[in-house]
């Protein structure tokens, strides 16, 4: 069992814990922060991420609406200290998203396969 100390080391190169993901701001095309990652979801069978959930909108936090991201549509960079996506805020409003009182259907594949498409990236 690791340490905290070993932990952080090893996150370090390419692993990464998910409480360190979750909050982290995402930027879009053009550099400008758009939101932050309010969760991950992770596929059961396989054990890969194949979401991100990205708060956007609302103020302080409230009101925000969650737009499931493909991970694949995310890269880490590190001079922002957050990830990079291939749109623009103003491309998000047209997005897939469920508002902060309403709730995702993960199990949809015909509203993941949206999802996917919006932001270019296959359906696995």
């Amino acid at each position: 069992m690791l340490n905290q100390s070993e932990l952080g080391r090893s996150e370090m190169e390419r692993l990464i814990g998910s409480d360190k993901v979750e909050g982290t701001s995402v930027y879009g095309a053009d550099r400008n922060r758009i939101g932050s990652i309010e969760r991950v979801m992770i596929d059961k069978v396989s054990g890969r991420v194949s979401y991100a959930v990205l708060g956007f909108g609302g103020f302080l936090g409230l009101g925000n609406d969650h737009y499931p991201l493909p991970w694949q549509s995310l890269k880490y960079d590190t001079e922002l200290g957050g990830y990079v996506t291939g749109i623009t805020a103003n491309a998000l409003e047209g997005a897939p998203k469920y508002a902060e009182r309403s709730d995702w259907n993960w199990g949809d594949d015909a509203a993941m396969r949206g999802v996917n498409a919006y932001y270019g990236v296959p359906f696995a």
